[in-house]
């Protein structure tokens, strides 16, 4: 069946809007990652509504979404207190899985604060097995098309099709470093038990700073003006999401650095499942360091590109 395209919409249809509590803050004064991923989980409830599938995400639903892959860019900061808003639609649909488009939006300027190209398969809520859409969706959808504004594309992170490296025996054959580990608890958990989205970004962003105290170490001892207070921020991210950990299951973190450049570095991460070995998700995200208080990005000096290679970990993907 070939995918769907109609005329696109005038305007992109309000999927949320709310704002950003002071606990949704993290270290570095800004909203934390999760909570971004969690208002699109929100904005695609809205998105299924507006298909014609008002509850796809209720404990009774017979078709829910499920997200298969993520693309993600982060484009302007959100404070405590800052309103928001999220519009979108679909750029395309296929027999059994759907593009669609996000756009988190700062309310006051009209500004996008981050944009969500995600692709997401029509599911049974139990077995998670893809079927086709019912017919009353793909009518919906012919309203609903939206083409992903120049802002929105990828930028520093390849979107083409992958196959997915992660697993425990190659992070350890790597040598990767343990970012991360615990265990899935119900309170992170969707209505049909399943670990929700935001849990993944969530535990990788839990991770990071350990990961990357020796590589901010490095880019500070060269910097040619050092900053008092040092954080970062993800400019960019891709998600695989390969399976769904339930209430009880048990995963590991394992991520490395894959590259440096004049401000950026690269980093994949794997969240793994240290039982059987077998690969809940992985990611690739592009991060700079930031100056907390002057709010401007660290530029990479030479000599700590230099001192950053022997951190590299060669032959690493998503």
């Amino acid at each position: 069946m070939r995918p769907l395209r109609f005329r696109l919409m005038e305007e992109p249809v309000e999927l949320w809007r709310g704002g950003v509590n002071t606990w949704e803050c993290d270290e570095m004064g800004h909203m934390n990652v999760r909570f971004y991923v969690a208002r699109a989980a929100e904005g695609l409830a809205s998105l299924a509504r507006l298909l014609g599938m008002p509850g796809a995400f209720t404990p009774h639903a017979v078709s829910t979404l499920l997200m298969a892959e993520q693309h993600i860019r982060f484009l302007r900061e959100a404070h405590a207190g800052t309103p928001l808003h999220m519009t979108g639609g679909v750029v395309t649909m296929d027999e059994t899985s759907a593009v669609v488009l996000q756009v988190l939006v700062h309310t006051r300027t009209g500004e996008p604060a981050a944009s969500f190209v995600s692709t997401v398969t029509h599911a049974n809520p139990e077995s998670g097995r893809p079927f086709p859409w019912p017919a009353r969706a793909r009518a919906a959808a012919a309203g609903l098309m939206v083409q992903i504004p120049v802002f929105a594309a990828p930028r520093s992170i390849s979107g083409a099709p992958l196959k997915p490296q992660a697993s425990m025996a190659r992070a350890q054959a790597l040598g990767l470093q343990c970012a991360a580990r615990g265990a899935i608890g119900p309170q992170t958990c969707d209505v049909f038990g399943r670990m929700r989205a935001e849990e993944f970004i969530g535990r990788v962003s839990d991770g990071v700073p350990g990961l990357l105290g020796r590589v901010r170490t490095a880019v500070l001892d060269k910097a040619p003006q050092p900053s008092a207070r040092v954080g970062g921020a993800v400019l960019e991210y891709r998600l695989l999401y390969l399976d769904w950990p339930r209430a009880g299951d048990h995963l590991e973190l394992r991520s490395g650095l894959s590259g440096v450049e004049d401000k950026t570095q690269r980093m994949i991460h794997w969240l793994l499942d240290p039982i059987s070995g077998k690969a809940w998700g992985s990611a690739e995200a592009v991060a700079v360091n930031l100056d907390l208080d002057a709010r401007k990005i660290i530029p990479i000096a030479p000599e700590a590109r230099a001192a950053l290679q022997d951190y590299i970990v060669q032959g690493l993907t998503i």
